[in-house]
């Protein structure tokens, strides 16, 4: 019997020593394991700055691209509008037709660049569109209301250059408005339909067609 458990004891103690070897095996991948897991934790939070770091970095570049590039397109541009109907004064860029549309087409083409036909605001611009030598629509009209003549933008009409005499809706449906190229080169109401040539003002450069 003492035999038998001496043996027993024997097989107590060597099953508590691995069990215990085990408990310490296990404690210790569990101590890299966290260790690993906060190194893991420190590249990516690295990682994350420097792609933050990265991306302000992208941003700045390109803002400083912008700066540089885009007053030299806007040159460009403009020398190639010049070529191609387009003039600037004061701080508008306009659109002097070679051909005839209605009014309505006219305004449509206009609104294709990023425009529209041309509202004029002072005599200084009155002047301006006076030195070109066209029959061309212009961005006014009394459509909506018989005899309330607005802007294409919606403001209502304040400064005037009607030749005298007009508006006088001579005939039927003269609601839109044309700047001459005799009287003076004043306005003049005509039938929407009627085909002339037309203005497109932009406050930006305007892409061309």
């Amino acid at each position: 019997m003492t035999k038998e458990r001496d043996q027993l004891q024997s097989s107590y103690d060597n099953m508590t020593k691995e069990r215990d070897q085990l408990q310490s095996s296990y404690d210790n991948m569990t101590k890299e394991r966290d260790q690993l897991l906060d190194i893991n934790n420190n590249l990516t939070l690295e990682r994350d700055q420097l792609q933050s770091s990265y991306d302000n970095l992208t941003m700045e570049r390109d803002a400083i691209q912008q700066k540089l590039v885009t007053p030299l397109f806007t040159v460009f541009l403009f020398e190639e509008m010049c070529f191609k109907g387009w003039r600037k004064f004061g701080s508008s860029y306009y659109y002097f037709s070679n051909g005839r549309k209605n009014w309505a087409e006219s305004r449509q083409y206009c609104r294709e660049m990023g425009a529209d036909l041309l509202i004029i605001n002072s005599r200084e611009e009155q002047e301006f569109i006076k030195e070109v030598n066209i029959y061309a629509w212009i961005g006014l009209s009394d459509a909506q209301t018989e005899g309330i003549w607005k802007w294409v933008d919606g403001s209502p009409l304040t400064t005037e250059y009607w030749r005298k005499g007009e508006p006088n809706g001579a005939h039927k449906d003269e609601d839109c408005a044309v700047n001459e190229v005799v009287s003076r080169k004043m306005w003049n109401d005509m039938r929407c339909s009627y085909e002339a040539g037309w203005i497109c003002e932009s406050t930006v450069p305007p892409m061309s067609l």
